[in-house]
């Protein structure tokens, strides 16, 4: 195949992949890191040059086709092939004692770890929450529990880990007046909870950083991002476990969307919280 053939099955194949996206030319220019211009100079018939082999690599790994596909050297996209053995369905989740979460963590060693809590991050958490949250699952014992949720604890403790959380400050204010499923945890232990917030936020910064967001403005699933492995998204008794590029990227970028409006920073987090203790009712 000569230059001027790649080019024009290179632009043939470049249409396909938007038309298959669904996206406007002006989304999936911005997908691709791309402006709109090189775009369509891409897409154009008087084009007589490829673009830059970074572009070319950028666009297979961000839509999960292989570089040769684009190229015409290749009939195989490997879109199915490469998409479906990356996504892995877990059972038996729900639980802080989950060696998965540990072995997770473990291997996202060094990378910054963005985590979506269902309530409050699990080695935040008092052995009366934690009592409370499980006392009518399944599984591990209460003890076992705090166990795992202090061994998560000693983890952020480590100079290597970044930690960063992302969660609706709704959810801390609703805890703070028990209400909703914390409409029979008493005071007492709810006022205790907060004050450990506090203060493990203060000794923590900045290797874990709590941010909040408003849940009226903003609204996210409980999920994990661990550094480039792979992110878990929890729905009750399962994981959801992304391994590829695309995916693990396109939920960091929604975790740094949270971070951007949060209304809470980390650095007032300690603050926020002693503020709550007085609406313990």
């Amino acid at each position: 195949m000569d230059k001027r053939q790649t080019v024009d099955v290179f632009r043939q194949r470049l249409a396909e992949l938007i038309a298959r996206t669904g996206l406007s030319r002006s989304r999936f220019a911005a997908s691709a890191g791309l402006d709109r211009s090189t775009l369509s100079q891409l897409l154009s018939e008087s084009a007589v040059r490829l673009p830059r082999a970074e572009t070319i690599a950028a666009l297979a790994e961000r839509h999960n086709v292989s570089v040769d596909w684009l190229l015409g050297l290749s009939q195989k996209d490997k879109v199915a092939a490469e998409i479906v053995p990356q996504l892995e369905i877990e059972t038996g989740a729900g639980s802080p004692a989950d060696q998965r979460l540990t072995r997770w963590r473990e291997e996202a060693a060094g990378f910054k770890i963005r985590h979506v809590p269902t309530t409050i991050p699990d080695f935040l958490k008092t052995r009366a929450v934690i009592g409370y949250e499980y006392l009518r699952r399944p599984g591990p014992t209460t003890d076992e529990r705090e166990e795992d949720a202090q061994s998560e604890l000693a983890y952020s403790r480590r100079p290597e880990t970044d930690i960063e959380v992302c969660s609706a400050y709704q959810m801390i204010e609703g805890f703070a007046r028990g209400e909703g499923i914390w409409a029979r945890f008493p005071a007492a232990d709810r006022r205790e909870q907060l004050e450990r917030i506090a203060r493990l936020s203060d000794e923590l910064y900045p290797t874990f950083r709590w941010f909040l967001y408003d849940g009226l403005e903003h609204f996210s699933v409980p999920y994990t991002v661990f550094g480039p492995k792979r992110a878990a998204i929890y729905i009750g008794d399962m994981y959801f476990v992304f391994t590829s590029t695309a995916h693990i990227r396109e939920l960091t970028r929604h975790f740094d969307s949270l971070i951007r409006h949060a209304r809470i920073q980390p650095h007032d987090c300690a603050a926020y919280m002693d503020g709550l203790i007085g609406k313990v009712g």
